[in-house]
C-alpha cells in the first residue's frame, strides 16, 4: 500500500492553530489542499495566515519563491463541505468533544466518495467512538499530529476497533511521504505519548506535593541530572495548566480512574486560580515584566571525604567510581554481589536511589538517578531527620568534588529521577504487552513528541531489567495504593531475564 498521489485533494476541516498547521503540511509535500471551517470567512482567514507563513519560509530561504507560488495557488478555502467531494483524505481538527466530531464525519460520508481515508487529529478522545456511528468505520483512523504540525516530526497513526488494515498503512505512508515521522498505534487512551508521559509530571506534583522540594529544584533536578528538555512545572506552564489537567484527566477516566493516571490536587488548585501558565502571566512561576525566576536549591560548599568504600559496582552508577577516582578520592573495593552503596568515613551511607527511604535505615543518604552522571551538572540527596550532618555534608561535598550542584530533598522514596524514569519504563513495558505499540516506536515517540533523551526502552536497557521493577515494587511497599505497583508485563520483563542468567 503506497501513499496518496501527489495529485490527489486533502481537506482540512477545522482552521485553528493545528488545522493550519496539517494544512501547510500538506500543502508544502504537493498535494492540492481544501480548506473549511463551518463559520463563514475562517478559512479565508486561515488561507491568508498560512500564505503569510510560506512567506516567512523563503524570507529563511526555506523555501523557494516558485515554491511558494505554487503552493498558494494549491490551496483552497471551502465555502461548503459539498467542495470537499473529491478529496482523497480528510483530516478533522475541530473542537474536542465527542458530539461534535460524530456529527460532523457523519455530515462528510454523505459528501466524499468511498474511499476517500476520514481522519480526526484528537488527542484525547476516542478514535473508535468518534467513528462508531460511520457506515463505513473501515476508513476511519487517528492522525493525531504535534502542536507545531510544521515542524515536529511525530504523527501517530492511530487505528481504531474497525479500522482497516490498508487505511491505516496508507495514512501511515502519507504521513511518511509528507517529511513525517510516524507511528503506529492501537486506540487507547492517550495513545503513546500522552499515555506514557503521565508519570512526568505526576511524580515531580507527588514530589512538590510531599513538601520534599520546590518546583524550581524539582524542575532543575530533571534537566541536569535526568537530562530532560524542560522539567516539569517550566513545561506545563508552557503548554498550559488547564490543558496539561484536561488531557490527564480524559486519560485517568478513559482507564476508569485508574490510580496510575491520578491527577495532582495541586494543580487543580492552580488551574482554579487562573494561573495556567505562561498564556496568563503566571503559572508555577510568575512571568510578569520584571519578576524573578526562582533558584533552584543548592547546598552550600562542603569537604569531599578523603576516601570512600564501594560496597559493590553501584549499578546504573558504576561510572561514579571512576569519577571519584579522577578527583582524587580514594576508592576502596569490598565485593558485595548486589551492592549499591558506598561508605563515607562517618560510617554512613551514599546509596543509589531505590525505592526506600533514608528514615528506615541508620545514617543513610541517598543520591538520585542521571541520564550520564558524567554529563549531569547537578545531583539530588535525599536525608531523614535522623541522618547525621557529617554523612550529609561528606555526601555534599563528593558530589561537589565531581564538578556537580547539590540539590538536597526532602526523605521521598525514589526520589524525582529515578522514580520518574522508573514509572515511564514500566507504563511502556505495560503498552507493549497490551498491543499498543511496538517498543521501537514506543522509543520513537517519546523522544520526537515530547523530547526525551531517551526512550523507555532504550533507558530500560542502559538500567538493567530489573532495575525498574525492584525499585517500582519498593515504592508499593510505602505506598500501597496501586500507583506504584509493577505491571504484570514489567514483572514478566525482569523475572524472565533473571532465569536467563541462571537466578532461580
Amino acid at each position: 500500500m503506497t501513499a496518496l498521489d501527489l495529485s490527489s485533494p486533502v481537506a482540512v476541516v477545522g482552521t485553528g492553530t493545528m488545522g493550519q498547521g496539517i494544512a501547510q503540511v500538506a500543502l508544502v509535500a504537493g498535494h492540492p489542499v481544501r480548506l473549511y471551517d463551518a463559520l463563514p470567512g475562517r478559512a479565508r482567514e486561515a488561507a491568508d495566515a498560512i500564505g503569510a507563513r510560506l512567506d516567512r519560509l523563503v524570507e529563511k530561504d526555506r523555501l523557494s519563491a516558485a515554491e511558494r507560488d505554487a503552493a498558494r495557488a494549491r490551496l483552497t478555502p471551502a465555502a461548503s463541505m459539498a467542495e470537499l467531494a473529491d478529496c482523497a483524505l480528510v483530516v478533522e481538527a475541530v473542537l474536542e468533544r465527542l458530539e461534535v466530531k460524530q456529527q460532523l464525519f457523519g455530515e462528510l460520508e454523505d459528501v466524499v466518495s468511498e474511499d476517500c481515508l476520514l481522519a480526526t487529529n484528537t488527542s484525547s478522545l476516542s478514535v473508535t467512538a468518534i467513528g462508531g456511528a460511520l457506515r463505513n468505520p473501515g476508513r476511519f483512523l487517528g492522525l493525531h499530529f504535534f502542536n507545531p504540525a510544521p515542524l515536529l516530526p511525530l504523527v501517530e497513526v492511530v487505528s481504531g476497533f474497525a479500522t482497516d488494515v490498508t487505511s491505516a498503512t496508507r495514512a501511515y505512508e502519507t504521513a511518511r511521504a509528507w517529511g513525517k515521522t510516524p507511528v503506529a498505534c492501537a486506540d487507547t487512551p492517550g495513545f503513546i505519548v500522552n499515555r506514557i508521559a503521565r508519570p512526568f509530571y505526576a511524580e515531580a506534583f507527588a514530589v512538590y506535593e510531599a513538601q520534599a522540594a520546590d518546583p524550581a529544584t524539582i524542575d532543575a533536578v530533571l534537566r541536569e541530572c535526568g537530562g530532560f528538555r524542560m522539567g516539569a512545572f517550566e513545561l506545563t506552564d508552557l503548554i498550559g495548566q488547564d490543558v496539561n489537567e484536561s488531557v490527564t484527566h480524559s486519560v485517568w477516566r478513559s482507564f476508569f480512574q485508574d490510580v496510575r493516571f491520578t491527577p495532582s490536587l495541586a494543580q487543580r488548585r492552580l488551574v482554579e486560580s487562573g494561573r495556567l501558565g505562561r498564556k496568563a502571566g503566571h503559572g508555577w512561576y510568575d512571568y510578569a515584566e520584571g519578576a524573578e525566576r526562582p533558584e533552584p536549591h543548592t547546598a552550600e560548599k562542603r569537604q569531599p571525604p578523603a576516601h570512600v568504600t564501594a560496597e559493590g559496582g553501584l549499578g546504573p552508577a558504576a561510572e561514579l567510581l571512576a569519577m571519584i577516582r579522577e578527583a582524587g578520592i580514594q576508592v576502596r573495593e569490598e565485593d558485595e554481589d548486589h551492592g549499591t552503596r558506598l561508605v563515607l568515613p562517618s560510617g554512613g551511607q551514599l546509596v543509589l536511589a531505590d525505592g526506600q527511604t533514608s528514615v528506615e535505615f541508620r545514617d543513610v543518604v541517598y543520591f538520585d538517578l542521571a541520564l550520564d552522571y558524567r554529563r549531569a551538572t547537578r545531583v539530588a540527596l535525599s536525608a531523614s531527620k535522623d541522618t547525621s550532618p557529617a554523612t550529609l555534608a561528606e555526601a555534599t561535598g563528593l558530589f561537589q568534588a565531581l564538578g556537580k550542584d547539590v540539590s538536597v530533598i526532602g526523605d521521598v522514596p525514589g526520589m524525582i529521577v529515578a522514580r520518574t524514569v522508573a514509572r515511564i519504563v514500566d507504563l511502556a513495558h505495560d503498552a507493549v504487552a497490551k498491543g499498543v505499540a511496538t517498543e521501537e516506536d514506543i522509543d520513537t515517540a517519546m523522544r520526537l513528541g515530547v523530547n526525551y533523551p531517551l526512550g523507555p526502552f532504550e533507558w530500560s536497557r542502559r538500567l538493567g531489567h530489573g532495575w525498574a521493577y525492584d525499585l517500582l515494587d519498593d515504592l508499593h511497599l510505602r505506598d500501597p495504593s496501586g500507583r506504584y505497583a509493577p505491571s504484570l508485563a514489567l514483572y514478566r520483563h525482569a523475572y524472565a531475564t533473571d532465569k536467563r542468567e541462571g537466578t532461580p
